[in-house]
C-alpha cells in the first residue's frame, strides 16, 4: 500500500508541476523557488487534471464499461474450456459468479491477479473429490491468458519499431520485461503441459513423492499434463485469448477517443497489453501506480502526460465498476460463499 501511494504521489506530482509550468510564462517560472513551483502544481495542476477527466464523452465511457463486461464474459468462456479438460462442468452462471467475486478481490489485492487466490478457493469448493484439479484450472487459465497477452504485445512490437526508437529508459526496460515474461511463460507452459524432466530422469517421480505434499504435487503435475494431451486445447484457448486481448485494447481506445485523444490504434495494440502484463505483477494493489507511470512513459511521444494519466485512470474506473458488481455478488451470497467450521476442517485435511 505504501509503495502504491508513493508511485501515485510521484506521477501526480510530476504531472501537476508540469501542467503548472505550461500554464506559466517561462521567464516567470524560472524565477520561482522549487517550493513555489510545487505549490502552484498542486493548486493549479490538479484542477486541470480533474477537468481532463470530466471531459470524456459519457457515451464513450459507458461503451467502455459494457466492453469490460464482455471481456469478463469471454474470460468465463475460456475458464469453462479449461475446466472441461479436467472433467469439471461448472454451470456458466456459477462460473460467472465466482469470476465476478475474484474480480472484486483483484481491485485491492497485490497485482492484477490477486483475485485468482479467491477464485481457486471457490473453484475447489465446487467438488469434493477433484479439488486439486479445480485449483489447477485457475492456474492454467491465468497462465494461458498471460502467455497470450505477452505474445500479443511481443508481436505488436514488430510493426511499432519506429515508435519504440522514441522510447525513454523506463519504456525500454518495460519492453525488455515483456520479452522476458514471454520467454518465461513459454518455458513454464511447455513444462506444465509436456514436461521433460521425468523423461530424462527416471527417479524424478519417486523423488517428488518423498517431498512434503509430494502426492499433491504429483497429482497437480498429472492434471497439467492432461492439458498437453488434449488435442487443440492450446490453440482453442489461444484463439479466445487473442479475441479477448483485442477487446481490451478496443476498450482503452474508446476511452481515448472519448477524451479526444488521437492515439494510433496500432500503438495501443502494443502499449495496452504491455502495461497490463507488467501491472499484473504483485507489486502494488491492483497494479495502481505501476500502470499509471507506465502509460505516461510509453505514450509520452503521442500525448501529454496528463492525458495519458487520465486515460489510465478512466479505463481502470471501467474495471472498478465491475469490481463493485462483484462486491455486491459477494455480499448478497455471503452465506453460500463461506464454509462452515466442519467443512473448512475437512477441506484443510484434503
Amino acid at each position: 500500500m505504501a509503495l502504491c501511494g508513493v508511485l501515485l504521489l510521484w506521477i501526480f506530482h510530476s504531472i501537476f508541476v508540469d501542467e503548472a509550468r505550461r500554464a506559466t510564462a517561462p521567464s516567470e517560472w524560472r524565477t520561482l523557488p522549487r517550493t513555489e513551483q510545487w505549490r502552484k502544481g498542486w493548486t493549479e495542476g490538479s484542477p486541470l487534471l480533474w477537468k481532463t477527466l470530466t471531459e470524456i464523452e459519457p457515451s464513450a465511457f459507458g461503451l467502455s464499461v459494457v466492453l469490460m463486461g464482455g471481456i469478463i464474459l469471454l474470460g468465463v468462456v475460456r475458464w469453462r474450456m479449461v475446466l472441461r479438460v479436467q472433467g469439471l462442468d461448472l454451470p456458466f452462471g456459477r462460473a460467472l459468479e465466482i469470476t465476478l467475486v475474484a474480480h472484486f478481490f483483484n481491485s485491492f489485492l497485490l497485482g492484477a491477479t490477486g483475485g485468482d487466490l479467491m477464485k481457486a478457493y471457490y473453484a475447489a469448493r465446487e467438488t469434493h473429490h477433484r479439488k486439486t484439479e479445480a485449483v489447477i484450472t485457475v492456474f492454467i487459465d491465468r497462465l494461458v491468458g498471460l502467455w497470450a497477452m505477452v505474445l500479443f504485445a511481443g508481436l505488436m512490437m514488430i510493426p511499432n519499431l519506429p515508435w519504440m526508437r522514441q522510447m525513454d529508459r523506463v519504456s525500454s526496460v518495460a519492453a525488455l520485461v515483456i520479452l522476458g515474461m514471454l520467454l518465461g511463460c513459454s518455458i513454464i507452459l511447455g513444462l506444465a503441459f509436456w514436461g521433460g524432466l521425468s523423461r530424462r530422469w527416471s527417479g524424478a517421480r519417486a523423488f517428488l513423492r518423498r517431498l512434503p505434499k509430494g502426492a499433491w504435487m504429483e497429482r497437480s503435475l498429472d492434471s497439467c499434463r492432461r492439458f498437453g494431451q488434449t488435442p487443440f486445447f492450446l490453440l482453442r484457448t489461444l484463439a479466445i485469448s487473442m479475441v479477448l486481448n483485442a477487446l481490451v485494447v478496443l476498450q482503452w481506445w474508446i476511452v481515448g477517443r472519448g477524451l479526444g485523444l488521437l492515439i494510433p490504434f496500432g500503438l495501443l495494440m502494443m502499449v495496452v497489453p504491455m502495461v497490463i502484463c507488467i501491472a499484473a505483477l504483485p507489486v502494488t494493489p491492483s497494479g495502481l501506480g505501476v500502470r499509471e507511470n507506465l502509460f505516461v512513459h510509453l505514450l509520452h511521444a503521442v500525448t501529454p502526460a496528463s492525458r495519458a494519466l487520465s486515460l489510465s485512470l478512466l479505463a481502470f474506473a471501467g474495471s472498478l465498476i465491475w469490481s463493485l458488481v462483484g462486491g455486491v455478488v459477494y455480499l448478497l451470497l455471503r452465506d453460500r460463499h463461506h464454509l462452515g467450521e466442519k467443512e473448512l476442517t475437512a477441506t484443510a485435511d484434503d
